[in-house]
């Protein structure tokens, strides 16, 4: 007889996020073949040949590549390696497809991180049926109408839940009730639990812990004087118990944005040195807006051709992520900065991110604000649809220099409209 609970709380995580987000735009634009089956990785620049692994397929997992190694030595462990830069403004557009189709089912969502989050179902099987069922059913329609598919894990709280997400990939629904704790999370590798990483496993296996249900059975005397509040939260995690709440909010995908170049001759004037940092802001600014963010804090840094480098930031009244508005503080700050030696690098970084629902006016706005905030909403649709090229600044024209520097591969392509 099934059992009931009175809280069910889903785990939604994206398989190989970072390679399924891009095999699911690559098939929009007619590229051929699949590349989370062939020896491939997320990461760096292959005409650089810098940069290190964000994401990796299976078959590149069974090469030995590791998330987090520079792409120098995943080269070595596989000649064949498929290298393809990130794309973040694709992922957050992904990330943000998913959120709208989960909303259809509850709206209570806590995001984890760009590609997992947490649904509370409680209640809303009256709607769309037993948690299993409906478990499927999203599962299946994420992956017949974005493109990529999803681990779903059930449980009763969020611990459990995304323990269950991870017990088998890729494509499955799992379920940890607490009733099936001994049956299915004690037995896994205590580096399963969370909370449990490299540093930790060694230290638990050296007192004979190498299950989740050894630290579960063990003496919590023991492994709270041991290893004190963490030891603690890790015990009470391997009976699956977790008391954090459950908070639906605005989630910031990342710290900052930066945007930065190498140029390829000597910047001499300011009116150059001017459109190179447009160029950064161009698009800094447009993946602040696509991720309904905004900035408080902005800064540049350039390296001079003694390859010394040096750099400036502002914190601002109010936050903002108009392009106008951050290209004229860059210019202020360059301006303070820059000591008349010829440049050859340009960064520009947006930090101390908000959401853009919080923003705060003060006395000192613009008068036109509104009227460039929708330009900048125009500029970025055209831009989505056609591709970053379809429209620029008549500051460009003949100029010998791109209107947007930096970003990432596939920005020339119009972005996964028919699914995203």
């Amino acid at each position: 007889m099934e059992k009931k609970y009175s809280k069910t709380i889903m785990h939604i995580d994206v398989n190989s996020a970072f390679l399924s987000w891009q095999a699911a735009y690559n098939k929009q634009i007619g590229i051929e073949g699949d590349i989370r089956e062939i020896p491939a990785v997320i990461g760096g620049s292959e005409e650089r040949r810098h940069g290190i692994v964000l994401a990796k397929s299976i078959l590149a997992k069974k090469e030995g590549i590791k998330t987090g190694e520079s792409l120098m030595e995943a080269r070595t462990k596989c000649r064949n390696l498929t290298v393809i830069p990130p794309n973040y403004d694709l992922y957050i557009k992904s990330s943000k497809a998913l959120l709208n189709l989960l909303k259809e089912y509850s709206y209570k969502i806590s995001v984890f991180s760009i590609d997992e989050c947490f649904l509370d179902y409680t209640g809303m099987e009256i709607h769309f049926g037993n948690p299993i069922e409906a478990a499927y059913k999203i599962k299946d329609r994420i992956q017949k109408e974005l493109g990529f598919t999803v681990n779903i894990g059930i449980s009763t709280n969020k611990l459990l839940a995304k323990q269950a997400s991870e017990l088998e990939k890729p494509n499955k629904v799992h379920t940890i009730y607490p009733h099936e704790i001994k049956t299915k999370l004690w037995p896994l590798d205590i580096g399963e639990l969370l909370m449990v990483g490299r540093k930790t496993k060694p230290k638990l296996n050296k007192i004979g812990i190498y299950t989740i249900g050894d630290l579960a059975n063990s003496d919590y005397k023991l492994i709270s004087n041991k290893f004190k509040s963490h030891g603690r939260l890790i015990y009470n995690y391997a009976w699956g118990r977790d008391d954090s709440r459950f908070t639906s909010k605005e989630y910031i995908p990342f710290k900052s944005v930066g945007n930065g170049s190498t140029i390829h001759f000597d910047v001499e004037d300011k009116e150059t040195a001017y459109k190179i940092l447009l160029s950064l802001v161009e698009t800094t600014s447009r993946r602040l807006r696509q991720a309904n963010v905004q900035s408080r804090v902005i800064g540049i840094s350039i390296k001079d051709t003694n390859l010394s480098r040096s750099g400036h930031q502002r914190k601002l009244l109010a936050s903002t992520n108009s392009t106008k508005e951050i290209y004229e503080i860059t210019k202020e700050l360059f301006n303070e900065l820059w000591d008349g030696i010829p440049i050859r690098q340009f960064n520009v970084r947006l930090s101390e991110l908000v959401s853009e629902e919080m923003t705060q006016l003060t006395v000192f706005d613009r008068e036109d604000q509104e009227k460039i905030e929708k330009m900048d909403k125009v500029v970025d649709s055209i831009r989505d649809k056609y591709g970053k090229g379809a429209i620029m600044r008549a500051t460009f024209i003949n100029s010998g220099l791109k209107s947007m520097l930096g970003g990432f591969a596939a920005e020339d392509y119009p972005v996964m409209s028919s699914i995203l």
